[in-house]
């Protein structure tokens, strides 16, 4: 028992700590309902410095009124010697002493404390119930005595926060203050932190929480007593002020106090100074009328506004501080009299201003006019409101109103309208590009009206624009017959929109036609564009293509492709994708690979073409789109007509479509037979 009580007290920091650490321990073990710490004085005076379990009332008693000569603690004190006190006093034989605990304590002892060469102190054990103490609980008390003069010792030889100033002298000087100060000594955790503060002197305007005012409250642990000092800011502030030594003051709070209106909260404004290693904290009342024009300036800082005054009889004038910082002005030169007000506005803005302050003096017309200045830090936006009071005879003789800048309100619509401006010539300047490249796209891309039938196949294109945005796209397609009779079907995407991708789609549309005219593979013709790509044009365009050459002779299908989604052949009604021969984006890497790939065709087969719009949804994958588009077109699988690709279309473009399209749907012919 005694080894746990020791661990215990390893760690106590104050004589408080020590009493309720010592409840916890003896409740089970000796029945301790209170455990009481009094130390003795150099004058010979005790003070309650510790106790747990007692109560506030009779705290606060012992406090005013500690044990004085012929009570238990004194003899104690003085003897060094136990006391053991195991009836009630007044019952069976023991009358009261002096200094009796206040409360039904029916049993209690008091032990000695040694405390080295410092002065004694004497611990307090007090139980409920009327019992005497065993033999064994006598002898574990004392010794829980001796373990309390190691930490009790450390207490007293504490070194003073305060350097070269005394206790006494600082609490004699705090008892003559009429304010509200309070000297600290931090109470830190293991690790150093602050956890809290003692109160070493008060001054008699504290008052706490519990009702203990100026000496009564030294030795009380801060926040016992003013527990809303732990607000963040104003327990920072403190924190600071203790380890940087700058002074500390608090904005205005509301505080409760013992004896106060619960519905009007008294506002206190918290000061800290550093003294030697503790605090000297001062805190003053905000009365009523303080209160009100503490308010008034917020409102007026808040609203960036100022109260004037005009006494028209005379001409005396009066501005709030907030005035002058308004109008950059030092409150040194004074106020600028009304009639001399216009003379500091721009000069767009002053008849205006001149007006309406000539009518308010002789009419007594209130006006409301927004007005220019300039000032050292630029010109500023402001409105000023004025009323007039009159005299029975309803003569003007009183004007008030206030000034208020609305420079950063003026600046923010001002530059929102300016952002609008821009928005609209911006839009603008897109449409007229939009229409450029329409119209230029129209030019290099015509569509053709009806089917055309290069090397005896049958090509319905489809071109969609894209529904959102303004900018045009660099989709293409090419379906031509090449001088040998075989056909040539081309679709292709250029990456972006506009003029540039629309000049990008030119170029590799006309190029890659006069190359396979020319005589080039399909695999050379995409080596040159891509290194076309690769050395002209600023910035660096990128596209994918298809190139396929159909031999009608042989019914076979060459192709080559450049990062492109793969044809889709449908044949006796299944749908499958051409597999890819290797073939990368145009325009990303120098000397990339191109393969071709053959396909032979057979009467009534129909190869589809496309661009990615037609098969990619924010939604899905790409593998996701092609499965889609390979059940749509075998679900529309139809004989071809002028509007062939229109039930396709809507089945696949349900919804806003975010690119363009281009479809080319292929057909071998039914009855043809391959030429010799």
């Amino acid at each position: 028992m005694l080894r746990r009580v020791g661990r215990a007290l390893v760690r106590v920091r104050t004589p408080m700590e020590l009493a309720r650490r010592l409840r916890e321990q003896l409740a089970d073990s000796v029945g301790a309902d209170a455990v009481v710490v009094f130390s003795a004085l150099p004058d010979g005076g005790l003070k309650l410095t510790g106790h747990a379990g007692l109560g506030r009332g009779p705290a606060a008693r012992w406090r005013r009124d500690p044990p004085g000569d012929g009570s238990p603690v004194a003899e104690v004190v003085h003897t060094r010697e136990p006391l053991w006190l195991e009836s009630a006093a007044g019952s069976e034989g023991r009358p009261a002493r002096p200094g009796d605990p206040p409360g039904p304590w029916g049993s209690h002892a008091w032990l000695p404390i040694g405390t080295g060469g410092g002065p004694a102190a004497a611990l307090g054990v007090l139980r409920g119930p009327r019992a005497p103490f065993a033999p064994r609980t006598r002898e574990l008390l004392r010794s829980v005595a001796r373990l309390c003069s190691g930490p009790l010792g450390s207490f007293d030889a504490r070194p003073l926060p305060f350097e070269d100033v005394s206790l006494p002298t600082v609490r004699a000087v705090l008892d003559a203050l009429p304010e509200a100060v309070l000297a600290l000594a931090p109470l830190r955790s293991v690790s150093g932190l602050v956890e809290d503060y003692r109160i070493e002197a008060a001054s008699p305007a504290v008052v706490g929480l519990t009702g203990l005012s100026g000496r009564s409250l030294v030795g009380v642990r801060l926040l016992e007593s003013f527990p809303a000092l732990a607000d963040e800011h104003t327990w920072e502030g403190l924190r600071h002020t203790l380890a940087t030594g700058e002074p500390y003051e608090g904005e205005p709070m509301a505080y409760p106090s013992p004896d106060g209106d619960a519905a009007e909260l008294p506002t206190f404004s918290v000061r800290a100074r550093r003294l030697g290693d503790g605090l000297m904290v001062t805190w003053s009342r905000y009365e009523i009328a303080e209160r009100q024009e503490q308010r008034l300036s917020d409102v007026q800082r808040l609203g960036n506004l100022g109260w004037t005054n005009w006494n028209l009889l005379t001409g005396e004038v009066n501005w709030s501080p907030q005035v002058f910082r308004i109008f950059g002005r030092s409150s040194a030169d004074g106020p600028v009299p009304y009639g001399d007000l216009p003379g500091l506005v721009v000069a767009e803005d002053r008849p205006v201003l001149r007006r309406a302050v000539d009518v308010l003096a002789a009419e007594g017309r209130a006006f409301d006019v927004p007005f220019r200045i300039r000032t050292a830090g630029g010109v500023r936006h402001l409105r000023a409101v004025a009323e007039a009071v009159t005299d029975p005879q309803g003569t003007p003789v009183e004007a008030h109103g206030f000034v208020q800048d609305l420079t950063a309100q003026r600046s923010a619509e001002l530059a929102l309208v300016e952002s609008e401006r821009m928005m609209l010539t911006q839009h603008g300047m897109l449409r007229a590009e939009r229409s450029l490249a329409s119209r230029l796209q129209q030019a290099l891309l015509p569509l053709p009206h009806e089917p055309v039938r290069p090397g005896g196949l049958r090509v319905d294109v489809a071109y969609l624009p894209a529904q959102s945005g303004i900018q045009v796209g660099g989709d293409w397609f090419s379906a031509i017959e090449l001088p040998d009779g075989d056909a040539l079907c081309v679709v292709g995407d250029v990456a972006g929109h506009g003029i540039d991708a629309v000049a990008t789609m030119a170029q590799l549309r006309f190029t890659a036609k006069g190359m396979v005219i020319t005589g080039s593979s399909l695999t050379g013709a995409l080596s040159r564009l891509n290194a076309l790509l690769l050395h002209t044009g600023e910035p660096r365009a990128t596209a994918t293509m298809v190139l396929a050459r159909y031999d009608p002779r042989e019914r076979r299908l060459v192709w080559a492709q450049a990062g492109h989604p793969p044809p889709l052949l449908l044949r006796d009604g299944e749908a499958r994708f051409l597999k890819r021969p290797t073939g990368m984006l145009l325009g990303a890497v120098e000397n990339p690979p191109f393969q071709e790939a053959e396909c032979l065709l057979e009467p009534g087969d129909r190869i589809l073409l496309y661009t990615d719009g037609l098969i990619e949804r924010p939604s899905e994958g790409i593998d996701a789109g092609l499965q889609r588009l390979a059940r749509a077109a075998t679900g529309h699988d139809e004989q071809p007509g002028s509007a062939s690709l229109g039930p396709l279309l809507a089945e696949m473009l349900r919804g806003e479509r975010r690119d363009d399209v281009c479809v080319l749907d292929i057909r071998v012919m039914p009855g043809e037979e391959p030429k010799a």
